[in-house]
């Protein structure tokens, strides 16, 4: 609920902007085309000291008027795939805060609110990355936006002994709390939020969807892409334990708290480039180099999100969701793997991922048949990763009682280094219309949108701005006979799910937690 504090109209702008009053103080924020934006403003305590590998606790109360001009300092983390080693100098250890777009500070305007949850691998990213300037959809939905960070990779999602599993989650639900309490004064309705992330985002807007303690923070979710590698808890452990020994450590959070958090990045870097040698024992997730992933814990994350959801937890939130076509060519294309996939690197790839193993791969040939090596590595992996279980949590939340839509991005990026098709990530900056920064700059030659991109950034925008404000995106529900969903491509057009093959072969299939191979 709102608070009486927060209801409170806002002060009259100051010399640099309007100020703001939340539970915790004041907040100036500054006017930028036509916005009013609010950088870097604490949700929650910062998780260091006897705090450290523990829930988020509330942000410490301040006097006076704090300047949120700056997004505050990113959490520690790798350097990821763009390189973000050189990642904003902001000073302290205030990793956990919040950022506002509003068009304008009015308690009683009672706009559509949009959270953005940034995605990255579970490792990588935060919420002042350039990419991710929401500026174009609080004017194009005349909404709020807010995004925020959370903790990565050994600080937010290793399962230490003496720790709560999913720090990252909580910390999650720490900033939907904080836009519960507070986002009125800036102008937002705390009963029309909608929630929306990519890859990682996703996941955790799946894992959302299941928790019990995240149940009335949000009304309505979007899922771009969704994972659908989530960690047994013994999985997590184990993983967690070579984490720790490469730090090391042993892998109990009170020996952790101790050690830098770049050595702790450093150890999860180091893992990542030696996880095929656990591949007996870790299995499917070994390939991924990614050690970090939610973990069904039985108490914070009971159960994965899509047996969860078959079971009704989430009947009440509209859903959104959806993947790209082509996924997987972004990590071959830079992981420099295009035209060096043997058809014995293809076979081993299809027994590993395809359901049922050599019946899985003959199921993929017998589809694709003129699907070369490379074509079958890549679409397995499209599916396993990205695709199905997007597709099948759709499904789930019908199976549930609930309504969800579904889109498939299948337009081609522009870019000219090499056959990304519609790959990860296309996605975002079509939707923010952030051409030019983070993979932007990749997709885009020199940064720069096509007339055809610009029109289908327009589409999308509309879109999910339109499904924050009333949960229809323009296209009808997904159900099970016509299976309709929002094809987005140059004209984007309402048609049967294309990727028919693909979802007959992994029909029936559990996306249970990946298990701790003995």
């Amino acid at each position: 609920m709102t608070t009486t504090e927060s209801r409170t109209a806002p002060d009259t702008d100051g010399p640099d902007g309007p100020v703001v009053r939340t539970a915790s103080g004041a907040v100036r924020g500054l006017r930028e085309q036509g916005l009013s934006v609010f950088r870097g403003i604490p949700f929650a305590a910062p998780p260091v000291g006897p705090d450290r590998f523990q829930a988020p606790r509330p942000p410490r109360p301040w006097d006076g008027v704090r300047e949120a001009y700056a997004f505050g300092p990113p959490p520690p983390q790798e350097a990821g795939l763009l390189s973000r080693a050189k990642l904003p100098a902001a000073p302290g250890d205030e990793w956990l805060t919040v950022n506002v777009w509003t068009p304008d500070p009015d308690p009683s305007a009672a706009r559509p609110v949009m959270v953005w949850l940034y995605g990255g691998a579970f490792k990588v990213g935060h919420g002042g990355q350039p990419g991710y300037d929401a500026q174009h959809l609080a004017r194009e939905g005349d909404a709020v936006l807010v995004s925020f960070n959370y903790r990565l990779g050994m600080e937010g999602f290793a399962h230490w002994t003496g720790a709560p599993a999913n720090r990252g989650l909580l910390d999650q639900v720490a900033a939907l709390e904080w836009v519960q309490e507070n986002i009125t004064a800036f102008g937002g309705d705390p009963a029309q939020v909608t929630v929306f992330g990519e890859s990682a985002g996703a996941g955790c807007i799946a894992s959302l969807l299941a928790m019990p303690r995240a149940r009335g923070l949000f009304r309505r979710a979007i899922a771009q892409s969704v994972p659908g590698t989530f960690f047994s808890a013994d999985l997590a452990r184990d993983i967690a334990t070579a984490l720790a020994a490469e730090a090391g450590s042993p892998p109990a959070a009170a020996d952790l708290a101790a050690l830098d958090p770049r050595r702790l990045t450093e150890a999860g870097t180091a893992l990542g480039t030696k996880m095929l040698r656990h591949t007996g024992r870790w299995g499917q997730v070994a390939p991924t180099a990614v050690p970090f992933a939610p973990v069904v814990d039985g108490e914070i994350l009971p159960t994965t999100p899509w047996a969860a959801l078959a079971s009704g937890a989430a009947r009440d939130v509209d859903l959104l969701v959806g993947h790209n076509r082509d996924e997987f060519r972004l990590f071959m294309v830079m992981g420099g793997l295009s035209d060096k996939i043997t058809d014995e690197t293809a076979a081993g790839t299809l027994r590993l991922y395809a359901p049922g193993g050599q019946a899985g791969e003959a199921a993929y040939r017998a589809a694709f048949p003129e699907a070369d090596a490379e074509g079958l590595f890549e679409r397995v992996q499209t599916d396993w990763l990205f695709g199905q279980p997007s597709l099948r949590l759709a499904e789930a939340q019908r199976t549930g009682g609930g309504r969800a839509h579904v889109y498939e991005l299948t337009w081609p990026a522009p870019s000219t280094i090499g056959r990304l098709g519609a790959c990860h990530g296309l996605d975002i900056p079509l939707l923010f219309g952030t051409f030019g920064a983070d993979l932007g700059g990749l997709l885009f030659p020199d940064g720069k949108p096509t007339p055809e991109a610009e029109r289908l950034s327009s589409f999308i925008q509309s879109a999910w701005t339109a499904y924050a404000r009333t949960g229809d995106p323009g296209w009808p529900v997904y159900d099970t006979e016509e299976r309709l969903v929002q094809v987005l491509d140059a004209e984007p057009v309402v048609a049967p799910y294309p990727q028919e093959e693909s979802r007959r072969i992994w029909e029936g299939y559990d996306f249970a937690p990946l298990p701790l191979l003995r």
